[in-house]
């Protein structure tokens, strides 16, 4: 049986010490060395997928846990906590498997270069590593959590994810905004504490001024019995402004975070309603005739 197979016209020579590929051998040694090298990184990847995964779900069950004992986080610090130990689980899984796959791949040479090459990445890495560093006071200083409402300077909203290089906040319109800790300066946290909800409430001039407002203070306090999340009143603060076509009724009340935007619309439509049934009547607008 002949030894010399041709493939896509190139001559294979299968010999006892390897494969002669024209007037080049392999020996048998490097055949196995590669076959076992790459054995090795596919194994190093899987360990790091499954470590990963692994970690990740640990993370998870000790944020569940930790809510049931005498001192625990809060929903929203515990959530921050599991994202940020995630994030330093798959930076550091990922950091120490690149490594090894470096040392599989090219041996002590290639970690002597890859030791000179993070040297050299050290130097241009200042805006990488004031990333991570403001990453920590920010969680340390505890100026958001994952949850929170927040304002960074000209864009907003929740808060989606804090990791040790970059925070996530999804505005209210969908688009998801990725900024990099380094450059976060400045933050508005709308979470914190209670938030102010004001409605605004026009009715005409020749209604019964006084008749409304007494509507309107009863609805405030059977609204406050019934909800939960309203911290104050609301209560009537007076009238705000007297325009051409009517008066405007002021009510103001705070609520927790997050809760003032369903509430606020809430309260303005009990208000209409209550005021439609007591036959209050409703602004509208004036049409002054010219004389001739």
């Amino acid at each position: 049986m002949s030894n010399i197979i041709t493939f896509l016209g190139i001559k294979v020579d299968l010999v006892n010490d390897g494969i002669t590929i024209g007037n080049f051998t392999i020996g048998k040694e490097s055949i196995y060395n590669f076959g076992y090298n790459i054995f090795k990184i596919l194994g190093l990847i899987i360990f790091m997928i499954i470590a990963v995964k692994i970690g990740n779900s640990i993370i998870g069950r000790m944020v569940e846990r930790q809510k049931k004992f005498k001192f625990s986080l809060d929903d929203k610090k515990s959530q921050t906590l599991g994202v940020v130990l995630k994030s330093i689980l798959r930076y550091s899984v990922y950091f120490v498997g690149i490594f090894g796959i470096v040392e599989i791949v090219f041996g002590t040479v290639g970690l002597t270069l890859a030791s000179i090459g993070g040297v050299a990445v050290g130097f241009g890495s200042q805006s990488l590593v004031k990333d991570i560093i403001n990453g920590f006071f920010i969680l340390f200083e505890d100026q958001y959590s994952v949850g929170d409402y927040i304002n960074v300077e000209d864009k907003g909203g929740i808060v989606e994810s804090i990791e040790l290089r970059i925070t996530k906040i999804r505005d209210f319109n969908g688009d998801l905004h990725t900024i990099p800790n380094g450059l976060i300066t400045k933050v508005t946290n709308h979470s914190r504490g209670n938030v102010r909800i004001l409605v605004d409430v026009d009715i005409a001039h020749n209604a019964d001024l006084d008749k409304a407002i007494e509507i309107i203070e009863n609805l405030c306090i059977k609204f406050n019995s019934q909800n939960e999340d309203v911290v104050e009143g609301p209560k009537v603060l007076g009238i705000s402004a007297l325009k051409e076509s009517g008066i405007t009724i002021r009510v103001a009340g705070k609520t927790k975070p997050m809760c003032q935007w369903s509430l606020e619309m809430k309260l303005r439509k009990e208000i209409r309603d209550v005021l439609k049934e007591s036959n209050i009547e409703m602004p509208f607008p004036v049409v002054k005739m010219l004389k001739e």
